[in-house]
């Protein structure tokens, strides 16, 4: 889970728009009517396909380098970027039961405090991550 800068060559489509391709990802490509459109789905699918790997414990390929990206005719490279620790938040957020043990004396002033412990233990988790 972090950030990722992968370069994309954008290839202008003839009838209008862009065709997307990640070089580094395999079956990493996208499409849009627009620049603008285009960026944003290229940082979707690239975060898609990042957070896939992700769970699915495969290997990160490393990403090239963008001045190595030799883009034909009227195509251009451009860098996009992604965070799946973002992406994981919005499209995974749904709440999971965790049993966990403290001892007695801690759980007594807790609850005297009216501390949320699922409140806690999520704050806790993300410092410990450092997200």
């Amino acid at each position: 889970m972090a950030k990722y800068v992968y370069p994309a060559v954008f290839t202008p489509e003839a009838e209008g728009g862009y065709s997307i391709v990640f070089p580094d990802i395999e079956s990493c490509y996208t499409s849009a009517e627009n620049l603008d459109e285009g960026l944003k789905m290229a940082s979707d699918v690239l975060c898609l396909m990042l957070y896939e790997m992700e769970e699915e414990e495969k290997e990160i390929p490393p990403a090239s380098r963008i001045q190595d990206m030799k883009p034909s005719g009227e195509e251009f490279a451009t860098l996009v970027a992604c965070d799946t620790v973002e992406y994981r938040k919005f499209f995974n957020n749904r709440a999971v039961k965790k049993t966990l043990s403290i001892p007695a004396w801690l759980n007594t002033m807790a609850e005297r405090e009216d501390i949320n412990f699922s409140a806690v233990l999520q704050k806790a988790l993300k410092a410990e991550l450092h997200i």
